[in-house]
């Protein structure tokens, strides 16, 4: 995959992948999701790896409370395309979830705009800009409040039903490391024009957006985009 109208904005050479890996079977879903819990320490000493996260899923489309256990992200932060190449190849990690899984696809990034922390860090450097006929990467992520959970999950299904088959969604999945309390949404769009279509058009998703600003739901919150380069 190529993408025209790249342009790079600094010296640094970041990038950024998501995997998403799938899994069938109960023998490999049940590997999958005792490597999530050991991920932590099998990242550790990574090359190069500047941040990493692997992530679970939500059932039905995505974006549920329920689990989906056939289906795991691994997001990740590398200090350049080689040392993401060479994890990709040889990283203990990745291995073990290829080795099981039914399939899989990496997504290289880099990162375009930036605004929020994750744990506290800010993980992500806006190294590049690109057209809005470019495609474009959108990652969101928050701790929701305690006391915000009801209010937060009651407005989660129509607005995830809203999204299924907007004109340009490649894909879209909800993501999340804590169940209910630590969630993120990765999409994919051929334009930046037709992701802000469904940002600022859809009754659904800008009722969110307000209702966010309006009652503070999130404790820690980011959001990203990226410009994928290259898929494997």
């Amino acid at each position: 995959m190529q993408t025209q109208g790249i342009e790079k904005r600094s010296d640094d050479p970041q990038v950024v992948t998501m995997s998403i890996f799938r899994f069938t079977g109960l023998r490999r879903r049940w590997r999958a999701f005792q490597l999530m819990g050991l991920s932590p320490g099998m990242l550790k000493g990574a090359e190069g790896l500047q941040f990493g996260k692997m992530l679970g899923s939500g059932g039905g489309n995505g974006f549920s409370i329920w689990p989906n256990f056939g289906m795991y992200a691994l997001l990740c932060v590398w200090r350049d395309e080689q040392a993401a190449v060479q994890f990709l190849a040889h990283g203990e990690l990745f291995g073990e979830c290829a080795k099981v899984s039914e399939d899989f696809q990496t997504i290289f990034m880099h990162t375009t705009m930036v605004h929020g922390s994750w744990d506290g860090r800010a993980p992500f450097l806006v190294n590049a800009s690109a057209t809005e006929d470019d495609p474009v990467c959108v990652l969101t992520r928050a701790t929701i409040s305690r006391k915000h959970l009801w209010r937060f999950w009651r407005f989660v299904p129509p607005v995830s039903r809203s999204v299924a088959g907007r004109q340009g969604l490649l894909m879209a999945m909800g993501i999340g490391e804590l169940p209910l309390i630590q969630q993120a949404t990765f999409s994919w769009w051929a334009s930046s024009k037709d992701m802000q279509a469904y940002a600022y058009q859809s009754e659904y998703h800008s009722k969110v957006v307000r209702k966010t600003r309006e009652l503070g739901w999130y404790s820690e919150e980011l959001f990203a985009r990226f410009t994928p380069f290259r898929v494997e």
